[in-house]
């Protein structure tokens, strides 16, 4: 398995890049969350969004190349695809970078790699972004298989936080709160302010969470949003 790292200067996509790991193991805070929303947010962007994304970093419209990424020899197969908001594509890439790019010239507005750096040690490491990125508001929640799960600021794609949480599905989210599923089999409730993790609960089977306005569910488990009890 061929490995890509990616420098500060990343020669294939142009434009600074932003360390955007610092934090190491997860704490927990195990507090109770406050009452919620009856329903989640729409993190993913317009509905009409006819752009789509091939396992070579490749963006594409109507047959017509958008935009190229740095391709990688081995990837994991998902259904990523880029997300619109307004004016701009965001999406991530099987070499573990997310990217903000503009609809109507192709033009990259910044690139982030999201992964823990020690990812990339050893020849088999994974660092590919299988779940669609998320926006809200003006930040971008992403997360992918290299240990990391970040909110990134969209306009200038300068971290705000991140977590040691490998991500390989969609998450959710709900007022301040997100809803991550891990790579580990946890289901994480996490603070979007702050990064913090509020509980963990175990579960079974790597699926996208549901609301259902009183409850999370993964799979077949039923989950208590406020402390991460089982039902």
């Amino acid at each position: 398995m061929a490995i890509f790292g990616c420098s500060k200067h990343d020669p294939i996509l142009p434009g600074t890049r932003y360390d955007i790991f610092e934090s190491g193991d997860i704490k927990i805070e195990k507090s109770e969350l406050p009452d919620l929303s009856e329903s989640e947010k729409n993190i993913y962007g317009d509905k009409d969004c006819n752009y789509t994304q091939d396992s070579m970093n490749v963006i594409w419209k109507d047959g017509k190349k958008i935009f190229s990424g740095f391709s990688s020899n081995s990837f994991v197969k998902s259904n990523q695809s880029p997300i619109c908001v307004d004016n701009y594509l965001y999406t991530g890439f099987s070499s573990g970078e997310v990217v903000k790019i503009n609809k109507r010239n192709g033009n990259l507005i910044w690139s982030v790699d999201v992964f823990k750096e020690s990812s990339l040690i050893g020849g088999t490491s994974v660092v590919d972004i299988v779940a669609h990125v998320g926006v809200d508001k003006n930040f971008v929640y992403a997360g992918g298989l290299g240990d990391a799960f970040c909110k990134i600021n969209a306009t200038n794609g300068n971290k705000i936080w991140c977590l040691n949480i490998s991500v390989p599905v969609d998450f959710i989210m709900v007022d301040d709160f997100i809803f991550v599923v891990g790579a580990d089999n946890n289901l994480y409730a996490i603070s979007s302010k702050d990064g913090k993790v509020y509980w963990k609960t175990e579960i079974k089977k790597q699926v996208k969470p549901i609301y259902d306005g009183k409850f999370i569910r993964v799979g077949k488990y039923k989950i208590n949003y406020k402390n991460g009890a089982l039902r």
